[in-house]
């Protein structure tokens, strides 16, 4: 059984109250962990919209509504979202920082569900295209906040949980776009509400999310860094002690998000140039950008947005069939990606990752062949195995880039260059996104499955990048993971000027039974 010693280390283990019961019947763990669905929701909003236009492609009403758009007009279609995505990152880190992670989320919440009635309301390719720029602007709104949001709310052994199920609540938005789309292909495929329907749906987890809006408090370390202490120790008191602003719990969170950040003011203005003017710094941005780009790089794409072409590069045309198989694939991506999170705490960042690259690459080498075989011989049984091992693939794909996408590099950056170093993962993600989008459909079109064998070599490269330069972060609490990148003894290089950039975190009292011990303990 895993230990929380093992969770968040041995120092924030011996402050934790010892409640000798599940969480779930600890009412104020319990509220805490109800109000962050809130913005675990978030990644549904993504989540709906891949899928949306997985089905969208299948349905014949919006195909003959648009024309029958292919090449690089379905591929602005897909990108418009990513577009409006990356419009939005140079000012999204800002207003994280500067309104808050709070309102920031409410800002994209409003806007989505706006976007959605404006893209169910369209009556031309242009408008379409329109909305769905500004559906990405609004999901970039949603989705950047809400990682710092729980893992700076989590309580501590559970933050490695919650932020390792924030992406995987992506398959919640895909579910509800893959089953939506099917039923209205099914059963009104000739009417245009059998694609404005789903498209309206793009507001429901925005709506939902906005009606419990308010009961989700402000993130501590925000607070803190915009000096509203007292509020942030009721928050903490509130959630993680059940009121007891005088637990040890507490003075242990706060002693060490206080020094963290006051030293982290002193040390540096946190400018962009930040992320990379130390080697702890530079190691934790290329990272980001590696786990941002590896997301896309690796074939997914393909199937996230194209799975109708790759279905019909294998004989399955039949627009029933193939919305049913992504209504089945999501399911299988959700328990796929849960059963991943809940292991994270035991089974490691870096064992998932490395998994995960191993299976991608020897399940989209399967998946190349068979489709090659497909393509020259018609083989349906080869056809048969190719969905058999997009299903493989997805599963390898889950365990690593759904859970830990944003929870990993969330963990790894300390408070003060968070939002930045976020940011920047999304820019790998979205700017990888704008050109696959533009990109893929192309390819597919021109030269079908040899196209796979790009993501195939890629997946070597990507398998070997993260086995030498992913550490694992297990066992370390949010604020100790600097000790990885900027080693044990950087509160002597702090002192002596060597590097302003790396975060001291200072003196903790741990309360014994038996009286009390001062530990200093440098992280």
């Amino acid at each position: 059984m895993v230990q929380d010693k093992d969770i968040v280390g041995e120092a924030l283990a011996k402050v934790l109250p010892s409640y000798g019961k599940p969480w779930f019947k600890v009412p104020h763990l319990l509220k805490l962990n109800l109000v962050l669905l809130v913005p675990l929701l978030s990644s549904a909003v993504a989540g709906y919209d891949g899928s949306m236009m997985n089905g969208l492609q299948a349905t014949s009403s919006w195909k003959q509504y648009f024309n029958n758009p292919a090449g690089s007009r379905l591929g602005v279609v897909n990108a418009a979202q990513s577009i409006g995505s990356v419009a939005a990152l140079p000012f999204v880190g800002i207003l994280s920082d500067r309104l808050g992670r709070r309102w920031t989320l409410f800002s994209g919440i409003v806007l989505v569900i706006i976007s959605s009635i404006i893209q169910a309301a369209s009556i031309n390719y242009a408008q379409f295209v329109i909305s769905r720029l500004l559906v990405g602007v609004g999901g970039m709104l949603v989705t950047q906040p809400s990682p710092m949001l729980i893992s700076e709310l989590s309580y501590p052994t559970h933050r490695g949980k919650f932020t390792s199920l924030f992406w995987t609540c992506y398959y919640f938005g895909a579910i509800l776009a893959a089953w939506s789309t099917f039923g209205t292909q099914k059963h009104i495929g000739n009417s245009d509400w059998a694609w404005r329907a789903p498209s309206i749906l793009q507001a429901a987890y925005p709506i939902l999310q906005l009606c419990f809006f308010w009961f989700l408090p402000e993130s501590p370390r925000w607070l803190i860094a915009n000096g509203k202490a007292e509020k942030a120790r009721d928050i903490l008191a509130t959630y993680h002690t059940g009121g007891d602003a005088n637990h040890k719990l507490i003075e242990f969170e706060m002693n060490e998000i206080e020094c963290a950040i006051e030293m982290e003011k002193q040390a540096a203005n946190t400018k962009w140039s930040s992320l990379v003017a130390t080697p702890g710094n530079r190691k934790r941005t290329l990272i980001a950008i590696c786990v941002g780009a590896f997301a896309q790089w690796n074939g997914v794409a393909i199937c996230s947005y194209y799975l109708t072409l790759v279905l019909d590069l294998v004989g399955i045309t039949d627009p029933d069939t193939q919305t049913l198989i992504n209504g089945i694939l999501q399911i299988f991506n959700f328990i796929a990606a849960a059963s991943a999170a809940f292991l994270v705490d035991r089974l490691g960042r870096r064992t998932l990752f490395t998994w995960s690259g191993a299976g991608m690459l020897v399940s989209f080498i399967a998946l190349t062949a068979g489709s090659a075989v497909v393509a020259t011989k018609g083989t349906h049984a080869a056809g048969v195995a190719v969905i058999v091992f997009v299903f493989i693939y997805f599963f390898h794909y889950d365990i690593a880039y759904t859970p830990l996408l944003f929870g990993y590099p969330t963990e790894i950056f300390p408070y003060s260059l968070r939002a930045k170093g976020l940011t920047v993962e999304m820019i790998a993600i979205y700017g990888s996104l704008v050109i696959l989008a533009f990109v893929n459909p192309i390819a597919m079109q021109n030269i079908g499955w040899h196209y796979y064998i790009v993501f195939c070599v890629l997946l070597v490269f990507i398998f070997a990048t993260t086995w030498f330069l992913f550490p694992e972060t297990k066992g370390y609490s949010l604020e100790e993971i600097a000790e990885i990148f900027d080693g044990p003894d950087f509160r002597r290089r702090m002192d002596s000027g060597v590097f302003k950039e790396d975060i001291v975190f200072a003196k903790n009292e741990v309360m014994k039974n038996d009286g009390t011990e001062h530990v200093d303990r440098v992280v």
